[in-house]
């Protein structure tokens, strides 16, 4: 039986008792909005409403795309998203699709390696901030007193793309890609880390310069919190474009109902909805509960 395809499988960042499932933008031009995702990762059009669109790969929608016309711009000084991070299955993948981006001459914000992972940094086209990176393996990671080593250096990109032949393309997005980590904008860390720590369970596993990151089952980071900008804000607007909610998948019904059990113990708010359920951190940001 030949191996599987490591392009196709659940990178760790999905294999946790929590992670993140899915995010949702609301956006004022859907049309240009889908476009990028889908020229700049490949992602297909998994489902479509008068509204919206969900986009995703390997069959799986993570991106949800809400079209609101009227929404105000979002604002960088509030609340909300910091960016999203796409987590390619394999350091091929990412070497291919650095090929991708530089022939399309793709605008990139920056490129950093943090030790964990090799990153680049993006902007959608309504500013929304966008990571795509890959990790190393875990075995490989530097951890201290449960805190892990991710430092922001230069990224050597011409040593990534030698993963692959000069020749490579990116057709579409491999099958594993998912959303790794969510990056948020809040406006006070410790209000954020008690909420995440406390209310959803999560793990600290560094924090410095305005920002701390946090995870579950020993990864990373699956929720990174900053206030570079936004030091001082309070609940998001929900009237503006931007962040309209993640989702924090649970990998069984016992990481399920623990997360339910600690919000409910930690006062927190846990509303029913057509999707099931849903709470919010303290800035606004809305999050909803899934299980895969």
């Amino acid at each position: 039986m030949d191996a599987p395809n490591p392009s196709t499988l659940p990178t760790f960042a999905n294999r946790t008792p929590l992670r993140i499932g899915a995010v949702s933008l609301i956006v004022r031009d859907l049309d240009q909005v889908a476009t990028y995702y889908k020229q700049l990762l490949g992602l297909t059009e998994i489902g479509r409403t008068p509204n919206g669109v969900k986009l995703g790969a390997g069959g799986v929608p993570f991106l949800e795309l809400e079209h609101r016309p009227d929404a105000k711009p979002d604002d960088a000084r509030e609340a909300g998203l910091f960016h999203t991070a796409f987590l390619m299955p394999t350091r091929a993948d990412l070497a291919r699709w650095i090929l991708h981006i530089s022939r399309d001459r793709t605008p990139v914000s920056g490129a950093s390696d943090h030790g964990v992972s090799e990153a680049f940094y993006l902007d959608d086209p309504e500013g929304n901030g966008v990571e795509v990176y890959a990790d190393r393996p875990p075995e490989k990671w530097s951890w201290k007193d449960g805190s892990v080593n991710m430092p922001t250096v230069a990224l050597d990109v011409e040593d990534i793309v030698q993963e692959v032949e000069p020749t490579a393309t990116y057709e579409a997005a491999p099958g594993g890609l998912r959303i790794g980590h969510i990056h948020l904008r809040v406006g006070d860390l410790a209000k954020a880390q008690a909420f995440y720590t406390g209310a959803i369970g999560l793990d600290v596993t560094r924090a410095r310069d305005g920002a701390a990151f946090m995870s579950s089952g020993r990864y990373h980071h699956h929720v990174g919190t900053n206030i570079w900008r936004s030091n001082g804000a309070g609940v998001r607007d929900p009237d503006r474009a931007g962040l309209n909610w993640f989702a924090l998948e649970a990998a069984d019904d016992a990481a399920s109902g623990a997360l339910r059990a600690r919000l409910q113990k930690a006062g927190a708010p846990l509303e029913k909805t057509a999707h099931g359920a849903e709470t919010v951190d303290p800035f606004g940001n809305r999050i909803r509960l899934t299980k895969a």
